[in-house]
């Protein structure tokens, strides 16, 4: 088989040298993304580009590239005169305990609810299964824009059993987590919560409703929450802006 003419390698080994940049470039960006997220920037400011590239020994096109992708994601800016600086927090939410979102952010400041929706509803049969209840029964439903410090930052929407949640429509809504106002009205700790997370793109209602671009990513945390005995009381879908929250947890290995 003749060998390939070196003129065609070279496209070929310009793409590959190109891919590693990236490469190179994403995995900096991570490392960078956690120390921001960690706080470890004193006064928001990261280092200058030649101190990121020696502290990482990566080139200068390298660094460029991936605080490039850190301002895509709007977590730093470029400021003339002053360099990388931190423009956005995102807030932690752990996954360890079963906590209410006002609870989980009760340290970064003050959580309030816009009401969009509340009162009875027929519930659609996926709902009526994961609440173990039988098909056509009507359910609570509730879906709230949540603000942390007056800024969006998630939208929920939650089905409850009507003999459980039909006593929250005289409750505060507003200012109170769901969980706080179910253990008050039923006299004791709820359990524990099924959930999972996922992205997905946001559709023009909760584009609009978190300020976000349609078809953004955003995060997407599905929980059903049960009694301690077992009994499911409430389905949730919540939709969290991806720029403002960061989920974390500990897990613990078992053979």
């Amino acid at each position: 088989m003749p060998a390939e003419p070196a003129s065609a390698s070279l496209p070929v080994a310009a793409a590959r040298r190109r891919r590693l940049r990236a490469d190179r470039a994403r995995q900096l960006a991570d490392l960078l993304r956690h120390q921001i997220l960690a706080g470890g920037f004193p006064g928001g400011v990261l280092p200058l580009e030649h101190a990121i590239a020696a502290d990482y020994r990566a080139s200068r096109n390298t660094v460029r590239q991936a605080l490039e992708m850190l301002r895509d994601e709007q977590l730093v800016d470029r400021q003339p005169g002053v360099g990388t600086v931190v423009v956005c927090e995102k807030y932690p939410h752990g996954l360890n305990r079963l906590q209410g979102l006002a609870e989980t952010l009760n340290e970064h400041g003050r959580v309030t609810n816009e009401v969009r929706t509340v009162g009875p509803l027929r519930a659609p049969g996926p709902v009526a299964h994961r609440l173990g209840l039988p098909e056509h029964t009507d359910v609570l439903c509730i879906e709230r824009l949540r603000r942390l410090n007056g800024l969006p930052l998630s939208l929920d929407l939650s089905y409850l059993p009507l003999d459980v949640g039909g006593e929250l429509l005289g409750c505060d809504l507003e200012n109170t987590d769901v969980f706080r106002l179910l253990e008050s009205l039923t006299g004791g700790p709820l359990g524990h919560a099924d959930v999972t997370l996922e992205a997905v793109n946001a559709d023009a209602h909760s584009a609009a409703v978190l300020q976000v671009p349609r078809g953004a990513a955003v995060l997407m945390l599905e929980r059903l929450t049960h009694m301690p005995d077992g009994r499911p009381v409430d389905l949730e879908f919540i939709r969290f802006r991806g720029d403002r929250i960061a989920m974390s947890g500990v897990l613990h290995r078992s053979l």
